[in-house]
């Protein structure tokens, strides 16, 4: 298992992001959240098979058609259990 955070930076808030975003990460099987920061940004936090991490990002890169992602952000973090995959 393998958990990544993503930092996702363009017109990401409003567009439906969060929630595209949930849905894609569920039909991975990937566990997590996304969430709208102050700044504009969304951040992605997922964990589950680092195949489907590497899909989602490839996914982020792009985002619901409303949305003009400029520049997504990865950290890799340490292996967590999360559940389910929120948004807020």
């Amino acid at each position: 298992m393998a958990t990544a955070r993503f930092l996702v930076d363009g017109r990401v808030q409003g567009v439906f992001f969060r929630a595209s975003t949930r849905e894609k990460a569920l039909a991975l099987g990937l566990t997590g959240h996304a969430r709208n920061l102050d700044d504009g940004r969304v951040e992605v936090l997922a964990s589950g098979d680092s195949d489907a991490i590497d899909v989602l990002e490839a996914w982020l890169q792009q985002g619901p058609p409303a949305a003009r992602v400029e520049q997504v952000f990865r950290e890799n973090l340490a292996e967590q259990d999360l559940f389910g995959f929120i948004t807020g």
